[in-house]
């Protein structure tokens, strides 16, 4: 028989999956960073740092404080490594053999397309696969000549740049860490271990282990959902689905409302209340798939970031508000360094939101406001249907 689970309860499941609810640590170290990047399989990069950069952020939302070194520490060094996953995303090391399917794809392609940048610059990336055979791991900004720098704004990337992450996505050169952001390449055996370099995984065997992650990431999720995650093709995702039907692990469910078939992973925890309060990256796994944070909590997301000022509904970086199961509030955030204060550009209701929720949201800000180490108050401009309301509730407390 096919189980029916209620809509609450799924968003309960899918957030109990995501590491909310669960009791935290006075100090979050390297152990309890590792737990979760391999509880939630990968962490979104995002380069836009008007707030806080996107893998920071849904640690801080699950683990409360924490020392950003110290996160740094794993993911900039050798124990977890980068690669093309939902978007760029880190991930744990035994995962990067799952995407070798994925690196072939890319080689593929551009050798199928000889006006591509692949296929016409091999000179090039011979070169650079020579200067990292002979230095070791390398920036592009630490191999560019002064005749061949990057130009204009931050999307120009000059053929540096470009031949390095043209390898990166086939896999030729891998991720050795970074420092202040900025990824160092190197060739796979000098920095990956012997377990990860001679993995062999067929791509049905991959596939079917992504799923298996997003599935657990997940706890309960639809086929898009499912291969979202990885961004795999729905029509290689079911497969994998049916087979660990088969075997066990997923569990046919239905959820009213969902009009469409769900599974729930055999582990998911199922839990009677949701105690949670965090602020939401964009790139947060709980609302990076627009569909299901709609199917889930009833909230209709769109990142603004690219459009244009007066165009933006909400704002430039929007945070989805979570208290609870539910999302009654969007706040338009930006970590003013230079004042030292964290400004609040724009406070939204949504029509889920209780009185109680609004010193909840209130107390995430103060607390968002210590962790990024600024001295001063927040501050919350006049815009948006919540900001009266919590400027009020800031100033109370």
């Amino acid at each position: 028989m096919v189980e029916t689970i209620s809509p609450a309860l799924a968003r309960r499941v899918a957030l109990a999956a995501q590491g909310f609810g669960a009791p935290r640590v006075a100090q979050p170290g390297t152990r309890q960073f590792g737990l979760l990047l391999r509880r939630l399989g990968l962490l979104q990069i995002d380069s836009v740092n008007v707030y806080e950069r996107s893998h920071y952020q849904p640690v801080f939302a699950r683990l409360g404080g924490y020392d950003k070194a110290l996160l740094d520490k794993l993911t900039y060094g050798r124990g977890v490594t980068e690669y093309w996953a939902h978007e760029a995303s880190f991930l744990p090391m035994e995962t990067l053999p799952l995407m070798e399917w994925r690196k072939a794809d890319y080689r593929d392609y551009y050798a199928s397309h000889p006006e591509s940048w692949g296929a016409s610059n091999p000179e090039t990336m011979a070169w650079l696969l020579a200067e990292l055979e002979a230095k070791g791991p390398l920036r592009a900004s630490d191999i560019e000549h002064e005749s061949n720098k990057r130009q204009g704004p931050w999307w120009g990337w000059s053929d540096v740049k470009r031949g390095l992450e043209t390898m990166f996505r086939q896999g030729d050169v891998v991720s050795a860490g970074r420092i202040r952001f900025e990824r160092a390449y190197a060739l796979p055996e000098q920095v990956l271990p012997s377990s990860v370099l001679n993995a062999s995984v067929s791509r049905v065997d991959a596939v079917r282990e992504l799923v298996s992650i997003s599935a657990r990431a997940h706890g309960i999720g639809t086929l898009k959902d499912l291969a979202d995650y990885f961004r795999l093709k729905r029509v290689d995702a079911q497969p994998a689905i049916d087979a660990l039907v088969e075997s066990g692990e997923l569990l046919p469910v239905t959820v009213p409302g969902w009009n469409r078939p769900a599974w729930l992973h055999r582990d998911a925890r199922l839990p009677r209340r949701m105690p949670a309060a965090a602020l939401l990256s964009p790139f947060d796994p709980v609302v990076w798939e627009r569909d299901r944070a709609l199917r889930l909590f009833d909230f209709h997301y769109r990142i603004e970031i690219y459009t244009p000022q007066p165009k933006r509904v909400y704002g430039y970086y929007v945070l989805p508000v979570l208290i609870d199961d539910r999302i009654p509030a969007r706040i338009d955030l930006k970590s003013d360094r230079q004042a030292g204060v964290l400004r609040v550009q724009a406070a939204w209701a949504e029509p889920g939101l209780v009185p109680d929720d609004v010193p909840r949201i209130a107390q995430l800000l103060r607390e968002a406001t210590l962790w990024q180490g600024l001295p001063g108050d927040v501050e919350v401009m006049p815009r948006g249907t919540l900001a009266t309301a919590l400027a009020a509730e800031l100033a109370a407390g």
